[in-house]
């Protein structure tokens, strides 16, 4: 009797362990996670030019708007500074893009560079992993005849969150991990 019970105990914590440890992340999936964080936030980049590019058609830039905030956690919001003033302003995701479309400019580029991670991945009590990427992004704004009227680069953070989620596929379900934004805060920004 004291055996089956100590056989049942066992198999009730290997059960329990392999039920934890699903929710860990191998070294090769935190490197495939990695690789998905840094490419959302790619796209991110490329749908803020897009949005800022004057060139671009109102329809399209909505459209795009549309698919920059899918990238986000509900509630996000992302950072707005200026050489002029030192105060940052924070905005949610989609009232940043509508600004940042209807800026009084002849023409915006906006380029981001020197991508990265600056902290690891890290597991929080409720199972979501925590990370931040950092970019730092050149900003500059000309008048209708093309000339440079505004100019800065700014360092700014992104929180990354990667959570575990499930979903119905041929009446199976399937474990996986998505990857979305958070906050996007100014840390610093300047002249170059």
């Amino acid at each position: 009797m004291r055996a089956n019970i100590l056989f049942v105990v066992v198999l009730f914590f290997s059960f329990a362990f392999q039920a934890i440890a699903q929710d860990d992340i191998s070294p090769e999936r935190k490197q495939a996670i990695d690789s998905l964080a840094l490419e959302k936030v790619r796209d991110l980049s490329k749908y803020i030019s897009l949005i800022g590019d004057k060139g671009t058609e109102f329809s399209e830039a909505n459209r795009v708007i549309d698919r920059a905030v899918e990238l986000f956690m509900d509630g996000s919001e992302v950072g707005v500074s200026s050489l002029y003033k030192p105060e940052v302003s924070y905005y949610p995701v989609r009232g940043y893009l509508e600004r940042l479309m209807r800026l009084n400019y002849g023409k915006i580029d906006i380029e981001w560079f020197k991508i990265e991670y600056v902290s690891d991945l890290e597991k929080q009590p409720d199972g979501t992993y925590v990370g931040v990427i950092t970019i730092f992004q050149k900003f500059s704004g000309y008048d209708k005849e093309g000339g440079l009227v505004y100019q800065d680069v700014t360092k700014k953070d992104i929180t990354v969150y990667v959570k575990r989620k499930e979903t119905q596929i041929a009446g199976r379900l399937i474990g996986f991990w998505d990857v979305l934004l958070g906050d996007i805060r100014v840390k610093e920004t300047s002249k170059d």
